[in-house]
């Protein structure tokens, strides 16, 4: 089973305000330390319909957010996006359309795009989730290396990305079971489902079943 890291094999970006990054970055994780900048570009230049509800937070059109949530800045929320109550969204932040960040759930430095579900209790930092991608209650995409050395893609070979810090890079359809952890620097492939409880590491190909860290079987 092919083991795809590049931008182009994992999302199909239709959200136009991050289309230029997808094309412009071969591979996801370049794309990490650029986003604190477009988020600020896009606040500083405006998009269509949307509107800055507070200094760096830039919202599109029918957006819910709870009370109880905080947002810093520069953050971008796509339309429809629904922000729970607790959600502590650090800035570095820019989604796409109808998103569900959930109660509980803290998020930096990460893109999200059309429709990805985030619903509970999630850590998603330095990450970027494609469409429909979804993690289940208390998955964390840890970011950090416990010996603090830059983060290596463990693909069909070795990617040095030269970041220290690299969380999920979940590509469309991909969709993380409760309970799991998204190890630094982790792939999981287009249409690929992860069982609960399973700690991820590596690349993981697309439209596969994850019942463990090295359990993979074809989706049928």
């Amino acid at each position: 089973m092919d083991k795809l890291v590049k931008t182009k094999e994992l999302y199909d970006c239709t959200v136009p305000y991050l289309a230029p990054i997808f094309e412009e970055c071969e591979y996801p994780w370049e794309m990490l330390p650029k986003i604190k900048e477009i988020a600020k570009k896009l606040i500083e230049n405006g998009i269509e319909g949307y509107t800055l509800i507070s200094e760096g937070v830039l919202v599109g059109e029918n957006v819910k957010i709870y009370p109880t949530a905080t947002i810093e800045g520069p953050t971008v929320i796509g339309s429809g996006t629904e922000v729970r109550p607790g959600a502590f969204i650090r800035g570095g932040v820019i989604t796409g359309e109808n998103c569900v960040i959930g109660n509980s759930s803290e998020l930096k430095n990460c893109i999200l795009l059309n429709k990805v579900q985030i619903p509970h209790y999630n850590y998603i930092g330095d990450s970027i989730l494609g469409n429909r991608a979804h993690t289940g209650a208390g998955t964390i995409c840890s970011n950090l290396k416990s010996d603090g050395k830059n983060v290596v893609i463990h693909g069909d070979i070795e990617y040095e990305t030269g970041l220290r810090k690299i969380g999920g890079i979940l590509a469309d359809g991909a969709d993380v079971g409760c309970g799991s952890v998204v190890n630094p620097g982790t792939v999981i492939g287009k249409r690929t489902s992860v069982y609960p409880l399973t700690s991820l590491r590596g690349v993981y190909p697309a439209d596969s079943i994850v019942k463990g860290t090295k359990e993979i079987v074809k989706r049928i």
